[in-house]
């Protein structure tokens, strides 16, 4: 079983590459993953990958890549992920995200074409979601209200064109947010986190900066959702969609104050208009249920685990940085 991840360094990708090595499967894959840049989140796996350093938007390269691996299944997670960036550079955010996965797909047509490929998108795609979406299924009209949003609607479609054209058994996910350690502090969970760590080992004044704290959103560890995108690449319809999230969503400021209470220093907050959203939705809920029937997945760990880990990395990371204990 050869198993190709794209953007394998990634935090995604790099809990993914882990979960398929853990031993939990009767055949272990032959793993390769494509690496851009940085690849230190994958450190510790490295014996384990066959990895392929370039750039997908580069069209002869992951033509190569393909010709040498012949994948079996191919999880294409290498995107521009920062929602609030991509209002500051909107054609960098369409020409990666959409040229990467051309190629992908282009490549996977001509040199592969049996193999299945799970193309991620995102709740983003609904974009401007009414009272009367909730909960959001896959039938909910496609509003996005960003540049990120427009380019994973894109990608979206252009999944289920070249299965309609080529029958390329492209599988579409639209996860809901992810959060657990490693992750990025463009993302709430980890903004919060980072600052409180650096609050604590008194590297910032005990002063919280956040955006907006009454949206709500449905939030998954990103260990059960790298749990469901192997399950929905082994049981989704080609060319079928599947929301992926928990079914609940909690206000920002719940999350904030479970980060709050596992510290035991006093913090103020401020409000930081540079962390609000040109566009923001006031409730995102997911309604999971097409891919529970599909798959039997369901969540495992609960919210406050993930942010105790991430709260964790983040204090880890703070002390090593600044050369402490």
């Amino acid at each position: 079983m050869r198993v190709l991840i794209t953007g394998i360094s990634g935090f995604v990708g790099s809990v993914l590459a882990g979960y398929l090595l853990s031993g939990s499967f009767k055949q272990s894959p032959e793993l390769h993953g494509t690496v851009h840049r940085a690849d230190s989140r994958i450190q510790g796996l490295r014996d384990q990958l066959h990895l392929h350093k370039g750039d997908l938007r580069n069209r002869s390269w992951i033509d190569e890549v393909i010709v040498r691996v012949k994948p079996d299944f191919v999880f294409h997670l290498a995107a521009w992920s920062d929602v609030r960036a991509s209002w500051d550079q909107p054609w960098a955010v369409y020409e990666l995200n959409l040229s990467c996965q051309l190629n992908l797909l282009e490549a996977l047509r001509r040199h592969a074409p049996e193999a299945r490929v799970l193309v991620v998108a995102s709740s983003e795609v609904y974009g401007l979601i009414e009272p009367g979406d909730l909960p959001i299924n896959e039938s909910t009209p496609l509003r996005p209200n960003s540049p990120y949003g427009i380019s994973k609607v894109a990608q979206d479609l252009m999944a289920q064109q070249y299965w309609y054209n080529y029958r390329l058994s492209a599988v579409r996910v639209r996860s809901f947010n992810h959060i657990g350690p490693g992750q990025s502090d463009s993302f709430v969970a980890s903004a919060f986190a980072r600052q409180i760590a650096e609050i604590e080992a008194g590297l910032q004044e005990p002063v919280l900066k956040v955006g907006n704290l009454e949206a709500e959103r449905d939030y998954t560890d990103v260990r059960d959702m790298v749990r469901a995108y192997w399950l929905a690449l082994q049981h989704g319809e080609p060319g079928g969609v599947y929301n992926i999230g928990s079914g609940s969503s909690i206000p920002v400021w719940e999350l904030l104050n479970v980060l709050l209470d596992l510290s035991s220093v006093e913090i103020t907050l401020e409000q930081d208009p540079q962390r609000l959203r040109p566009s923001d939705v006031p409730s995102v809920v997911c309604d999971p249920n097409r891919f529970f029937r599909k798959t039997g997945w369901v969540p495992t760990i609960p919210l406050r685990e993930s942010l105790k880990e991430v709260l964790l990395y983040w204090r880890k990371n703070t002390s090593a940085s600044s050369g402490g204990p």
